[in-house]
Parts: C-alpha cells; sequence; structure tokens
C-alpha cells in the first residue's frame, strides 16, 4: 500500500505542477483549475484508503462542513473582495498548521514520530518551524484581511523602537526552539508560539494599503512552507511537494510584485507605503483647474478616435463595471476603433485582479496587454479610456523624486493625445498620494461612479 500511495501521491504532485502552469495565463486557467482539482481528489481517496484511517465519520464530517462552507462563500464573494478572502483563507492554513503541530507534539506515537520526551530531533524542528510560520501566517493574514476589508485602518501603524522589538521577539523565537529542539520541554514550545503569533501581528501592522496585495501574495508563501514544514512531521510527502509548491510560487510572486511596484521585498517588511485613502493634495487643488466633462464628450472624442486604450482599475473592480465596458469596446469595435486593454501588474488589490474580471465578461484575450507589452503604444493613441485607476497612472513616479511612489513602473497614460479620466472625485488613489496627471491639459475628467460613467458613454455612442 506504501509503494502504491506514494506513486499517486506523485502523480498528484505532477497535476499540482500542472495546474500552477495553466494558471499562468487566462487562456489556460480553466484547464489549470481542472487540473488543480483532479489532484485534490487523487490525494484525498489515496488518504482515505490508507490503513490508518481509523475514524471515516469524523473525516467525512470535517469534508461536508468546509464544503458547504465553501460553496456558500464561492456563490457569496464578489470579485471585489478576493482579495482579503485569499487573506482569510492563508490565516486558516497558518492556523492548521499550529494545530496539527500541536497535536503531534502533543501525542507524538499517533503520529509515528517517537513518544513523549522522546521525539527525535528532526521531528521537533520541523513542528517547531512550522507551528512558528503557521502562527505568523495566521495573525498577519488576519491583520491583512481587515485592513483590505476596511475593519481596521489602512494607515501604516508604527511606534517608536519597533524594529528593535520586532528583533527581540525575533531572536526570542529562534531561541525558544533551539531551546525545545534540546530539552523537549512544553513550555519552549507554546511560548514559541506566543511570539510567533506577537510577530504575525507586529509586522503586519506598520505597513500601508497601498503594499497590501505585496502582503497577501507574502503571506501566501509562509502558509506553503507552513504546509510543507508540517507534510515533514507527518511524513506525507505530497504536503511536502504542495506546500513547497506554494510557498515557492508565492515568494516569485510577491518578487515580481516588488519589482512591479520598485519596491524592495525587505523594505515592505519593516515598514509601509501609503495608508487610507484620503483627498491627499487638496491644498494644491485651489492652484490648478482639472477640465470636467460628461458621457457625451466621451463618446465623440472615443468615436472619432482611431485608437482607443482602455486602463481598468480598483473602482472599475468596485463599481463591476467590467461588462458595460466590454459592450462600449464592442460598439467601438464597430465603428472601426482599434481598442486594446491595459493592465499594469498592480492594478486592484491582488495580481490578476483586472485579467479575471476582464475573462468575466469574455473581454478577448488577444485585446488585453501587460505594462511592459502596450507602454509603447500610448505615445501612439488617440484616446486613453482611464476607469477607477489611479496609482498606477501618476506622472510623480516618473518626475517627482520626492514622491513615495518615485521609480514606480507606471502607465504611460499622459503619453496619449487625449485622456479620459473615470474617477469618483479629484482625491488622491490607494496610495494617499495627488496624481498631477487629473490637470494636464490633455487630460478630461468624468466625475462618478465608474459603472453609471460607462453606461451613459455606451448610450451617448448608440444614439449617435
Amino acid at each position: 500500500m506504501g509503494g502504491f500511495t506514494e506513486l499517486v501521491y506523485l502523480i498528484a504532485g505532477v497535476f499540482f505542477i500542472m495546474s500552477l502552469r495553466g494558471l499562468s495565463h487566462p487562456e489556460t486557467a480553466q484547464r489549470g483549475v481542472n487540473f488543480g482539482i483532479a489532484g485534490m481528489v487523487l490525494a484525498i481517496i489515496t488518504t482515505l484508503m490508507m490503513p490508518t484511517v481509523s475514524s471515516y465519520f469524523i473525516i467525512f464530517c470535517g469534508i461536508a462542513a468546509g464544503g458547504l462552507i465553501g460553496v456558500y462563500i464561492a456563490k457569496k464573494i464578489q470579485m471585489t473582495a478576493l482579495p482579503q478572502l485569499m487573506a482569510a483563507f492563508h490565516s486558516l492554513v497558518g492556523l492548521a498548521a499550529v494545530l496539527v503541530a500541536s497535536a503531534a507534539f502533543i501525542n507524538p506515537d499517533a503520529y509515528g514520530i517517537g513518544t513523549d520526551g522522546h521525539i527525535s530531533a528532526g521531528s521537533l524542528l520541523e513542528m517547531a518551524l512550522g507551528a512558528a510560520i503557521g502562527a505568523v501566517t495566521f495573525t498577519g493574514s488576519i491583520i491583512a484581511w481587515g485592513k483590505l476589508q476596511g475593519t481596521f485602518s489602512g494607515k501604516p501603524l508604527t511606534f517608536n523602537g519597533q524594529h528593535m522589538l520586532n528583533a527581540i521577539l525575533g531572536l526570542g523565537l529562534f531561541l525558544m526552539i533551539f531551546l525545545f529542539c534540546v530539552t523537549q520541554n512544553p513550555f519552549f514550545f507554546w511560548v514559541s508560539i506566543i511570539l510567533a503569533l506577537l510577530l504575525g501581528v507586529l509586522l503586519i501592522i506598520p505597513i500601508g494599503g497601498a503594499d497590501m496585495p505585496v502582503i497577501v501574495s507574502m503571506l501566501n508563501s509562509y502558509s506553503g512552507w507552513a504546509a510543507a514544514g508540517i507534510g515533514f512531521t507527518l511524513q506525507n510527502n505530497l504536503l511536502i511537494i504542495t506546500g513547497a509548491l506554494v510557498g515557492a510560487s508565492g515568494a516569485i510572486l510577491s518578487y515580481i510584485m516588488c519589482k512591479g511596484m520598485n519596491r524592495s521585498f525587505f523594505n515592505v517588511i519593516l515598514g509601509g507605503l501609503g495608508g487610507d485613502t484620503v483627498d491627499g493634495g487638496s491644498a494644491d487643488h485651489e492652484d490648478r483647474n482639472a477640465k470636467i466633462g460628461a458621457a457625451e464628450d466621451a463618446a465623440f472624442i472615443m468615436k472619432s478616435a482611431s485608437s482607443v486604450i482602455i486602463v481598468p482599475g480598483y473602482g472599475m473592480a468596485v463599481a463591476q463595471a467590467q461588462h458595460v465596458l466590454r459592450e462600449m469596446g464592442d460598439i467601438l469595435k464597430k465603428e472601426g476603433v482599434d481598442v486594446k486593454y491595459a493592465i499594469h501588474p498592480v492594478a486592484g488589490r491582488m495580481p490578476g485582479h483586472m485579467n479575471v474580471l476582464l475573462a468575466e465578461a469574455n473581454v478577448p484575450y488577444d485585446d488585453v496587454f501587460e505594462q511592459d507589452d502596450i507602454n509603447r503604444d500610448f505615445a501612439q493613441a488617440d484616446v486613453v479610456y482611464v476607469i477607477g485607476a489611479n496609482d498606477i497612472t501618476n506622472p510623480a513616479a516618473k518626475n517627482d523624486p520626492t514622491s513615495p511612489i518615485y521609480g514606480m513602473p507606471v502607465l504611460d497614460v499622459a503619453n496619449a493625445k487625449t485622456v479620459l479620466f473615470v474617477k469618483r472625485s479629484l482625491g488622491s488613489g490607494y496610495a494617499g498620494i495627488d496624481n498631477s496627471l487629473f490637470y494636464e491639459d490633455n487630460t478630461l475628467m468624468l466625475l462618478g461612479d465608474a459603472k453609471k460613467m460607462t453606461e451613459n458613454i455606451l448610450k451617448a455612442l448608440e444614439s449617435s
């Protein structure tokens, strides 16, 4: 049975790898999801067939409860809430790692890692690290969820001596783990978990809302490493493989996002950028005048253009405007206008957020371009339609060395002949930084709800 189990686990692991490969592109995403489902079904069935399983009733109760909760959440959750949902799920993975490690320490004989007081040093280290990483993931993810959900303030919370306190707690955590592995004293094990829980909170509270997408990705990586650590404790090769895949992919994604924001990952962990959405730079508004337009103006400008580039942002997601946006694009195409969509790597609240929303609205994949592939096209574009984006189009990232986002790669929408900017107000974006693009001569501000404004433009296009 052992050889057969390991073979099936290996096949399931290959399915998980193929799942990640499929999820790398919208056209193959559905196939990737199917591979992931197949791998998980194989893993569950094979695990249930193992002779060590003693109570199917409890297992099936857990599967039923989790399945029902999952179905309910999947049906109720809005696309705009996916980032905080991910953070919440990461917290559960971290908590599971803590609970499994604790159970293994309390009853090592049931896990085949020794007897009480006589656990191998390797197993002690594995469970201690798995529990510690899981505890950091648990509390850190809760804070990230609260900031994304708006339950907690998105503003960085800092205080004097914060870094020193984190360093002391970190050193204390490593010391507790070392003493636990040497003495097997339960005191050191439980104290290490408490210190890790505190670290999870203190590492995330000083990070501002603008950096939350990176943090969610980082916590995803943490959850994977926690699962891999527990896989060693349980001597489960599939859990090790799956955890390593999640941990490595999350770390790579975090690096890509930091690069897309011109942020040092180390600095993101230690500090934070941005805070609540505020009307930043309002004092400067008195000295600058933004041109305010109407839906009819935008419709006339776009219908007269030969090329239009659409830049979606979080405001589009909040308003659920992706479907009417696609309809507007379809009408423009019928008028002979070349329509493209430009996606910034950190648009929205998580990687791929805009891609998923556009795919949901059946926007052709061939019309959607990443930043590196389309940035040069803005200079030749007649019109850029920015719908609900802000920081990712802010010229301050290129021309203001004093700006907190200076050096961050942005979409060069300012180079277009005309910029139509849909936004509720002239207030700052998620990073709390004023956008000078609002006041440029080639910018026309369309103030209002993203969906309603696009619907009005659509009506104007249809009636003209």
